[in-house]
């Protein structure tokens, strides 16, 4: 019996080395308080809500208080380009205009891609800080914004038509 119960173990612990070993960020094996960000009361029980990573460039849908969908992401070139704490969509617009450079929603030249979601950081109205596609795909998964968050332009049509204005977003280090 002793040996049963020591084999169980061992097992549960190689299968949790394996999980961390194949899948370094598996919430299941991190402990509860690593796992989830600091989030409003409730939400964590009823909602959803995002997590933007900037060291992993990723982007994490929680749906009551459990990850539920992962994305690539670009965020800003250097760590203080995109700002960090918690924020809310306040904007959604389909085919945005790149303002700076007067490019038309739609075009192929629109770095913004086919949508815009705007968040609420202090002073910005939801117009200059936001996740959106981009007409480069190749920049998903680094460093390379000036900003804002981008997704592949499949990801963020899902996106946009899944997570409603006042969605929660959370951007952390």
């Amino acid at each position: 019996m002793n040996k049963m119960i020591i084999s169980l173990r061992g097992l549960m612990l190689l299968l949790t080395l394996t999980l961390l070993l194949a899948f370094p960020t598996y919430a299941g094996a991190l402990a509860p308080s690593a796992r989830l960000p600091t989030v409003p009361t409730g939400l964590e029980e009823e909602g959803v809500y995002l997590v933007i990573n900037k060291t992993s460039n990723r982007l994490t849908v929680f749906v009551n208080g459990r990850p539920m969908y992962y994305f690539a992401v670009a965020t800003g070139r250097t760590k203080a380009l995109t700002p960090t704490g918690q924020f809310n969509i306040v904007t959604k617009i389909v085919k945005p205009w790149y303002v700076r450079k007067q490019v038309p929603g739609g075009h192929p030249r629109n770095p913004l891609g086919s949508r815009w979601m705007g968040l609420n950081v202090p002073g910005t109205g939801g117009y200059t800080y936001g996740i959106h596609g981009t007409n480069r795909p190749y920049s998903i998964g680094s460093s390379a914004s000036s900003g804002c968050i981008r997704m592949h332009n499949r990801d963020i049509e899902w996106l946009y038509r899944h997570i409603p204005l006042g969605t929660v977003v959370i951007i952390r280090e």
